[in-house]
């Protein structure tokens, strides 16, 4: 009988030649390997480190939205001190000169008289021939003098060429019929409704730099992914080549390998894409100049919610604050409710009569020449009390109370829109963090069993006891492990960080699904030897609404 004995010490020769030239390096390539254009230098060491909790600080400092909230925090105090500077004395000063050049009254007025004024007769004579003598001289004088007394219209400023007036006006409402009180009321609920928007705009800007943050992490992972599966296909494509050279494969085995090797380049230029295009999202957010480069310090896999005392919920507990009523946009709902009840007991309140209390005092000169001395001026004071009531306005007062009682029904539906809108917002928030956290336990540990599995399956294949089709199955299984642990992390910390900001939170969308801000874990190919589709990186947060503060409503 014949025997095959001879042949296995050639087996073994030639897979132990296999062996030792793998463990002393590749051989020369016998194809091109496609050129994969270097990462982005986003992960490199000698970046700029930057933890979250360094971000979650600068987020406040340069977000548009935050800026824009303090302008209107100081708007809407601007706003309270106009409508409370009405209780007030108002007391104004004036000042004006006025250069006559022509006048009506000039008619009136003849050539300067130079004459010298007339005096008055007083007899010193004691005889009769003297007092006649006296009285002949005094009749010529009298007719050659310039008589006293009448008035000077030079100097109360008929046709005056110089006018000079200094002036105070004072003015103190009485009685408004409430409408000043009411006026105050709406100013403090749109300051306070202001205040609001502050708070839920840091909160915004908190939790979209946080998703910013780990959306740049987990696409910086994810590429990681894509090239760690490079490495193993051009490993497996050197080892195919040599078992082709040796003998000991199929030229198939090698074609379906460098296709293998070829098929994964593009995903890992498309990971490398996607990941400078989230660092950049990043820097945008923080402001941080284009050219510089960033080294994220929080790893992805740290699920410990980040420290946000200063932004997070004031509810006084440990447990996030999910009610309705402690919603940022209820209680600006509600600012809004009673701004327009107070505007309503305006537009009332211009029925009842309007008392005020008013002076004025100036002083007036009108000097030929120059400037006057302050004893040149004559005063003017003059006290008041008026009295206005509306008697007939045409319906103006009435069209007035109409709008405000439409825009107090306005407010108020919008408030229970909004309380519905924030138990809904509470329970999609709860939601999503129970799936963050199953996806987390369901995923934990499949890593390392991947990574065992086709640690297995490597060797298997190198001893040439298993095919290539079971080796790329456990690298696709490997690649899909680790890409569904990266999501599950990033999904849980910005479940945990929007759930402790809910309070201060602007309303997501009605009708958005919960867990709409998180993406599908990837599923296993049904080709072999394809690469899998890896989980897609978030775009975004669910769209918002704004709360405006006159009236409390939604602008989707």
């Amino acid at each position: 009988m014949m025997t095959r004995t001879p042949a296995r010490p050639r087996a073994h020769w030639r897979r132990g030649l296999l062996l030792l030239v793998l463990a002393g390096g590749p051989l020369g390539a016998q194809t091109a390997v496609p050129v994969v254009p270097p990462g982005p230098a986003a992960a490199a060491d000698s970046g700029q480190p930057l933890s979250l909790d360094d971000a979650v600080r600068l987020a406040e400092m340069k977000s548009e939205a935050v800026r824009a909230a303090r302008a209107g925090v100081e708007r809407a105090r601007g706003d309270a001190w106009r409508a409370r500077s009405q209780l007030f004395p108002q007391l104004y000063a004036s000042a004006q000169y006025q250069r006559t050049l022509k006048s009506q009254f000039e008619v009136l007025q003849g050539p300067p008289d130079d004459r010298p004024l007339c005096e008055a007769f007083t007899p010193t004579g004691t005889t009769t021939d003297e007092r006649i003598q006296e009285l002949e001289e005094a009749l010529q004088l009298a007719t050659d003098c310039r008589p006293s007394g009448g008035i000077d219209f030079s100097r109360v400023g008929f046709g005056a060429k110089n006018q000079y007036q200094l002036g105070l006006s004072f003015s103190q409402n009485l009685f408004a019929g409430g409408r000043i009180a009411s006026q105050v009321k709406a100013a403090e609920a749109g300051r306070r409704a202001a205040d609001i928007e502050l708070v839920a705009q840091r909160a915004q800007a908190v939790l979209e730099v946080t998703q910013a943050y780990l959306d740049a992490a987990l696409a910086d992972r994810l590429a990681t992914i894509s090239e760690s599966a490079l490495v193993q296909t051009e490993a497996v494509l050197r080892q195919t080549t040599l078992a082709r050279q040796v003998g000991n494969t199929s030229e198939f085995e090698l074609l379906r390998a460098r296709v293998t090797r070829d098929n994964q380049v593009p995903q890992v230029i498309q990971r490398r894409g996607a990941r400078a295009l989230a660092v950049l999202r990043l820097k945008q957010l923080l402001e941080i100049p284009r050219e510089t480069d960033l080294r994220l310090t929080t790893p992805l896999q740290d699920t410990s919610p980040p420290p946000l005392a200063q932004f997070a919920s004031r509810g006084g507990g440990s447990a996030p604050d999910t009610a309705a009523e402690s919603r940022a946009a209820v209680r600006q709902a509600e600012e809004a409710v009673r701004a327009q009840q107070a505007a309503l007991r305006v537009a009332r309140a211009q029925r009842l009569p309007a008392i005020a209390l008013t002076s004025q005092y100036g002083r007036v000169a009108y000097p030929n020449a120059g400037v006057p001395g302050w004893n040149d001026f004559s005063q003017n004071w003059t006290v008041g009390v008026g009295l206005q009531v509306p008697l007939f306005t045409g319906g103006r007062i009435r069209g007035d109370e109409m709008v405000a009682r439409a825009n107090l029904e306005e407010a108020r539906a919008r408030s229970a829109e909004a309380r519905e809108y924030a138990a809904l917002d509470a329970m999609n928030a709860l939601s999503a963090l129970q799936e963050a956290e199953a996806q987390w336990s369901a995923s934990a540990g499949t890593g390392e069993q991947a990574a065992r599995a086709y640690g297995i399956a490597e060797l298997r294949y190198r001893e040439g006891i298993s095919t290539q089709t079971e080796l790329s199955e456990a690298r696709l299984l490997l690649q899909q492990a680790q890409a569904n642990r990266a999501l599950a992390a990033r999904d849980l910390q910005l479940a945990r960080v929007r759930l402790a900001l809910l309070r201060d939170l602007p309303l997501a969308a009605p009708g958005a699904a919960a867990g709409a801000d998180r993406q599908p874990s990837s599923t296993m190919p049904s080709q072999q030897g394809a690469p899998p589709p890896a989980p897609q990186t978030p775009q975004g947060q669910n769209a918002e609404f704004g709360q405006t503060a006159q009236t409390g409503g939604f602008a989707p």
